[in-house]
């Protein structure tokens, strides 16, 4: 005799902070929306991110997101992409950190994507543009 059996497959997400929407005026963590940039990193929140001008940025400003231990740390710039001062992405290369750059949207996706991948990574998101 034989049983068919139904299974049921879902899948299990890693990562305990999710980006669940990103707008000009919010990105929404989980379900709680932050109406100013922010720094996180699967794990945890890092807290609000000062709307520094992305020219003016520097490796001293990721010292909360290096303290994490990345592999990769991504910068969401804004509604459009914006590209931080050639140096800071030497930076993160010397110390063998992937630093990816890219608008707002396309950094949670990819954020989220990374996280529930298991990867070590931290990022940091402008709700309006850095620029």
């Amino acid at each position: 005799m034989v049983r068919d059996a139904l299974l049921k497959f879902t899948r299990e997400l890693s990562a305990k902070l999710v980006i669940r929407s990103v707008s000009e005026t919010a990105i929404r963590v989980n379900d709680e929306d932050h109406a100013a940039s922010i720094a996180l990193t699967p794990e945890e929140l890092l807290g609000h991110w000062p709307d520094k001008p992305i020219d003016d940025l520097s490796e001293e400003d990721f010292a909360p997101v290096l303290g994490t231990a990345p592999e990769i740390v991504l910068l969401g710039t804004g509604a459009t992409n914006i590209f931080p001062p050639r140096e800071l992405t030497f930076a993160f290369a010397r110390k063998g950190i992937g630093f990816e750059v890219m608008d707002t949207a396309a950094a949670a996706r990819t954020f989220n994507v990374l996280a529930n991948e298991g990867r070590k990574l931290a990022a940091v998101l402008y709700v309006k543009g850095g620029g």
